[in-house]
């Protein structure tokens, strides 16, 4: 599969998104999905077969991408990207032009690694605002969801409100390529001088 980008952690090393194959990686990703860590992705009681159709499905929309996350060369997170004024958030809220709606999702483990999840928001919203057309990153987690709350919140994202999807409320919070690069840039030169990261 084509690697579509990689980053490198000081503290952590490579990490790199790919093209998901839906079929090739329904048994990896439906061991994720179906986790009790993963409660919040609307997986739980879902078949590989049904996960392999539903990343057929979002591959096959112009407007929703997935992606297999590497963490020095092995499988370890799932990301989306999707237009969130055609995707997940279709008239709930003031979409602007280069808004770009992210979901992601690390791997069960049973030894976490401390900073691992932060790690991976940063490469994947990196990757995102890689791209000159990308303004503002837009996320709609549960509401529920307070550990993801938190992590937005060191990377940059601003709580815009609640809005009540079909499945959830979700707390829609975004995050500018600005606050983004303040934030990120803060935690590295506080890194740096020896603060925990």
């Amino acid at each position: 599969m084509t690697v579509l980008y990689t980053r490198t952690d000081d503290r952590l090393g490579e990490f790199a998104l790919r093209t998901l194959d839906p079929d090739g990686d329904a048994a990896l990703l439906h061991a994720w999905v179906t986790h009790p860590k993963a409660a919040f992705w609307l997986m739980q009681d879902a078949d590989p077969a049904r996960v392999a159709e539903e990343y057929r499905r979002i591959g096959a929309h112009p407007h929703h991408d997935a992606y297999l996350g590497l963490w020095r060369g092995r499988p370890a997170f799932l990301a989306e990207r999707y237009d969130p004024a055609r995707v997940e958030l279709v008239g709930l809220y003031d979409a602007r032009p280069g808004d770009v709606g992210m979901h992601f999702l690390c791997a069960p483990t049973d030894a976490p690694v401390h900073g691992f999840t932060r790690a991976v928001l940063t490469t994947v919203l990196e990757w995102l605002f890689a791209d000159p057309a990308t303004r503002r990153v837009v996320v709609e987690p549960d509401v529920r969801n307070t550990a993801v709350h938190a992590l937005n919140d060191a990377v940059g994202f601003v709580v815009v409100g609640t809005v009540a999807k079909p499945e959830k409320d979700a707390l829609l919070s975004v995050c500018t390529r600005a606050r983004f690069a303040a934030a990120t840039d803060l935690r590295a030169a506080t890194d740096h001088e020896g603060a925990p990261a």
